[in-house]
């Protein structure tokens, strides 16, 4: 075997997927992350006793986990235990709360409460969305997204019409339902993909699948045990990581990337795959003739938002809360044109409201809560000091006493926040983005940025910015798309 040495560049999940699967095919692969442990945004805090997951807290599509450990000859169950959640999360509207049960049956009666004969309406869009991921999942996610040829596949080509690719989920879920409601619980899992229900393909209602038949679940002990699960994978291969190291310049030498410059060393390299942000290391690790897109491309791009976070520990319990929460009670509508099309901080934001530790007693001290509280917004923006944090901190602060019906402001004993200009410094995140590029149509796969330089022989990226796009389940896919294409190369 023609063995490689292979730098790649940043320890979030694509990162390590990559960095797995080749080392697997027995490369010597070494991971340099800028922090001091794995997990990139899924990394985890801990103070005053309570630990906190600071990025991914959904985990849906628990068959993609499997398949990755699986083809490491391991299962889920080896590293960490998951616990369905019921109900799979609490929406908040302006008048009185619901619970979205996981049961599929309990689902379908509280829609015929909201709108009569919806359940049958149900079955429909479930069965539609379960073949758009099953052809997703399977078929479309795993494309490098290089050429068209690669879309020559018969059940991509006579299911194109059921794929709805042309369509919006928005135009999707309005012919089948009426009731606002039962829509905008329709619409809501596209938020994870960084656009406008208007404008996301209703090829990601298989979103909804992942959803409501796939189920909500939780690791126990919280997100980062999927972190630490991939970390002793990868280490298990042979993997080596360099941490509190950051790769200041990617070196080229006729086309051909020879190694990577640290802040402390040269570290030389037949390959470089980069799994921290694309445009970051484009526009910074690379001199101007080697970058594959131009500033004027980047701009032009459609960000997912970012996000102003709140991390919480209170010195009391909660009455009658779930694991995850929607407060869906101020304009949808509004909300999300001031994410995409004024770019502005929000008037009145919707925001999601997170509290592990009423599944899991590790993640706080006894008697006491914890709380992850995050209000999308657009990327780009600036001015997000203290007072502005303050101000968005009190107003839905308040607004959750309201719907909660007790206090937890005058409880709080831990806060930190994190917001656009965090993700900025933390993750070098082009514009402060938290989700990466929106999955629009013209933003798919061979639309993407390229997951191989165009200008650098050896150099390949992974991650959110590129195929297969936003997402923990994608991050895993997207490195060992990567990896497929990294090896087809190695004779």
């Amino acid at each position: 075997m023609n063995q490689k040495n292979i730098v790649v560049i940043g320890a979030g999940f694509a990162g390590m997927s990559v960095a797995s699967f080749l080392a697997k095919a027995g490369h010597n692969v070494t991971i340099i992350e800028k922090h001091g442990l794995s997990g990139g945004r899924a990394r985890k805090f801990s103070a005053e006793g309570f630990t906190f997951d600071m990025g991914p807290s959904w985990y849906w599509m628990p068959d993609v986990f499997e398949r990755f450990f699986n083809q490491f000859g391991k299962k889920v169950a080896d590293y960490y235990k998951l616990e369905r959640l019921d109900p799979s999360y609490r929406i908040y509207w302006h008048d009185e709360p619901m619970d979205i049960p996981a049961d599929y049956e309990s689902l379908k009666a509280l829609f015929n409460q909201i709108e009569p004969n919806s359940a049958e309406q149900l079955d429909k869009f479930i069965e539609e969305a379960a073949f758009k991921y099953e052809v997703g999942i399977n078929k479309l996610v795993h494309k490098p997204g290089r050429s068209l040829k690669e879309f020559i596949d018969w059940d991509l080509i006579s299911g194109v019409f059921r794929l709805d690719v042309f369509n919006s989920i928005k135009n999707h879920v309005s012919k089948l339902f009426k009731n606002e409601k039962i829509r905008q619980i329709l619409e809501f899992p596209v938020l994870f993909l960084g656009a406008l229900p208007q404008n996301t393909p209703a090829l990601y209602s298989l979103m909804n699948y992942a959803d409501i038949k796939g189920g909500t679940w939780y690791p126990q002990k919280g997100m980062y045990e999927i972190v630490d699960a991939m970390h002793k994978v990868a280490t298990e291969q042979g993997v080596k990581f360099l941490f509190n190291e950051s790769v200041s310049e990617i070196i080229i030498s006729s086309g051909i990337a020879t190694g990577v410059k640290t802040n402390n060393q040269i570290i030389q390299a037949d390959i470089v795959v980069g799994a921290a942000d694309y445009h970051h290391i484009e526009t910074k690790l690379l001199a101007p003739n080697y970058q594959s897109y131009t500033d004027k491309y980047w701009e032009g791009r459609v960000m997912a938002p970012s996000c102003l976070l709140y991390y919480l520990g209170l010195n009391k319990k909660l009455k009658n809360v779930t694991h995850h929460s929607l407060f869906f009670d101020t304009s949808f509508e509004v909300h999300g044109n001031e994410i995409y099309t004024d770019k502005q901080w929000p008037s009145n934001p919707l925001f999601y409201m997170c509290i592990p530790s009423v599944t899991d007693n590790t993640v706080a001290p006894e008697g006491c809560e914890n709380l992850f509280l995050l209000i999308p917004v657009a990327s780009g923006l600036t001015g997000d000091d203290e007072q502005l944090k303050d101000k968005y901190y009190d107003a839905i602060i308040t607004r959750a006493e309201q719907y909660l019906k007790q206090s937890i402001k005058d409880n709080v004993i831990f806060k930190q926040s994190f917001s656009v200009s965090d993700f900025l410094s933390e993750y070098n995140a082009f514009k402060g983005n938290a989700y990466g590029l929106a999955n629009t149509l013209l933003q798919t796969a061979i639309l993407k940025p390229s997951c191989k330089s165009k200008k650098v022989e050896n150099l390949y990226y992974t991650g959110q910015l590129t195929v297969p796009g936003p997402g923990v389940p994608p991050s895993l896919i997207s490195g060992e798309v990567v990896a497929k294409e990294i090896l087809k190369t190695i004779f």
